[in-house]
């Protein structure tokens, strides 16, 4: 193959989930079979890098400055779900089962990484709670040890401390989404931590 094709093939490769075959076929469907779709795919490419920015209130991407879920005046802005990536947020919109606003925070905390608060889109998200916009927090990260330590964060740095600095009229109720048992799962082919987790996120039945 010619060194531009391989370059494109390079280039493709280094999409998430795609590997070296991955990345040859796309690459020969556009050069070989459909080369017609290139520029359009080009035009797009070159669009998306020159408009897309992160929401200045939320995280999520935008083509202005601000997304439009932020914008949509049919959410719940006093609910606010915290979510890790952009794709995390997606596919909550896609169950249909959430009407208030997000946060992105475009990463989480881990000490042993060196991610500190700094590091991820928490100040805004602080910024957001002092505001008084914001009366609940869901909390919707992974249930991992690093995902565990930005819920403490985010609850202890930013949740209690405004009720501290503005008295019980600013309490925030905080929550997480539960984590358990597939739709259709059993216990006995659970591991210990979904079964921890659906024990603790347990409701009332009767």
């Amino acid at each position: 193959m010619t060194p531009a094709f391989e370059k494109l093939q390079q280039a493709l490769k280094q999409l998430p989930g795609v590997g070296y075959r991955s990345a040859e076929r796309m690459a020969l469907h556009l050069l070989v079979e459909k080369p017609a779709q290139l520029p359009a795919l080009v035009a797009a490419l070159e669009s998306a890098a020159l408009t897309v920015r992160r929401c200045s209130r939320c995280g999520n991407l935008a083509d202005g400055e601000r997304c439009s879920l932020c914008e949509d005046p049919r959410r719940n802005g006093a609910i606010v779900c915290v979510v890790e990536h952009v794709p995390d947020l997606v596919a909550m919109e896609r169950s249909g089962a959430y009407r208030g606003v997000y946060h992105v925070l475009h990463g989480r905390l881990s000490p042993i990484q060196g991610v500190g608060p700094a590091d991820i889109n928490l100040a805004a998200l602080e910024e957001r709670v002092r505001s008084g916009e914001v009366r609940e927090l869901i909390l919707a990260l992974s249930n991992d040890v690093e995902g565990e330590a930005t819920c403490h964060f985010i609850t202890q740095h930013l949740a209690t401390d405004v009720v501290a600095e503005h008295g019980a009229d600013a309490v925030i109720k905080v929550s997480r989404i539960g984590f358990g048992l597939p739709s259709g799962g059993g216990v006995l082919y659970a591991d210990a931590v979904t079964l921890k987790s659906a024990l603790d996120g347990r409701r009332a039945y009767i």
